[in-house]
């Protein structure tokens, strides 16, 4: 992670396209985070359930929430969000 870049979380679960999409597109990116299965992972689905979540995926950066993947879309939610791209 970039110095001074907010941290980066997907919750996501293992049979969802989108989050998959979403993943390979951070990747592709080099933007580090750290995925959470929230079907897999009782922490995982707390957190997500206190942060608003009701679907997947569900990208939390910093305090600013992104939900679903729109490729059009991501880049300026996540500068807004101050994430260095």
């Amino acid at each position: 992670m970039k110095s001074g870049q907010p941290r980066i979380t997907l919750y996501s679960t293992a049979g969802c396209a989108h989050c998959r999409q979403l993943k390979q597109w951070l990747q592709q990116r080099q933007i580090r985070f750290v995925e959470m299965d929230v079907q897999r992972n009782a922490r995982a689905f707390k957190d997500f359930r206190r942060h608003g979540g009701q679907a997947v995926p569900l990208l939390v950066v910093g305090d600013r929430k992104i939900r679903g993947f729109n490729a059009k879309q991501l880049p300026a939610q996540l500068r807004k969000a101050g994430v260095s791209l």
